[in-house]
Order: C-alpha cells, then structure tokens, then sequence
C-alpha cells in the first residue's frame, strides 16, 4: 500500500508553478522524476523538491492539474501543507495574471501587497 498523498490544486501551467517555487525560495528539480517515500517507494513527478529527511515530495500531473504528491508522515518544511499549498497557489494566480496579460499586450503599472497577504495588481493596455 502507498504512503504517498495526492493532493488536488487548480495549478495547471508548470513554468508559473515553477516561478512560484522560485518565488518562495524552494529548491526543486525539473523533469520527470522519483519523488522518494517509505520503505523505498517511488512516485514520478515533474517537480521534485528533496528534504533531507530523505523522503521528498513534488508536483505530478493528473491529466488536467499538477497535483501535490508526498508521504505527509515525513513533511518535513516550515510551514505546514496547508499553508505551503496556499502560499504556492498565491504565487502560481500571480504568474498565471502577468503571463496572460502580458501575452493580451498589458503591462503592470501598478503593484501592492496588503497587510491581509492580498496582491492588487493593477495593469494597463496603451492602444496606438
């Protein structure tokens, strides 16, 4: 029986789940992988982050969304999964926002970070 946890997110764009790592300070790896579980279990995902707890945990995808893939027993980071799940998926909408607008010809004029965490992003289009 597996120990790995596959947890639903609405993230489906893998180079702004990328950005939001980066953003967030995670050390991850790209490409398909072995995420490492217990008692030698191995799932494949395209994002891997290793603990040195020797168990790691990743993002795979399900055929429509990168799920969170880990063996929560052996969560070894800072935060808890809820909270590092937030804090990536915050990241993630804010990548996924600059990178459609940008591509619709916006640019971003303005940016604020509330005292709640909230990011207000304001953008503009010049039409010529």
């Amino acid at each position: 029986m597996s120990h790995f946890s596959n947890i639903k997110t609405k993230i489906r764009n893998l180079d702004s789940l990328k950005s939001a790592l980066n953003d967030l300070d995670v050390d991850w790896k790209a490409g398909s992988a072995p995420i490492r579980g217990y008692q030698g279990q191995t799932k494949d995902a395209e994002v891997v982050v290793e603990q040195t707890n020797n168990y790691d945990f990743g993002f795979s995808w399900n055929g429509s969304e990168y799920e969170l893939v880990a063996d929560l027993q052996y969560w070894q980071q800072p935060l808890t999964v809820e909270s590092f799940l937030k804090k990536v998926t915050q990241r993630y909408a804010y990548h996924t926002v600059v990178n459609e607008t940008s591509k619709q010809g916006f640019q971003i004029a303005e940016e604020q970070k509330n005292e709640d965490g909230s990011i207000r992003l304001v953008v503009q289009r010049w039409n010529g």
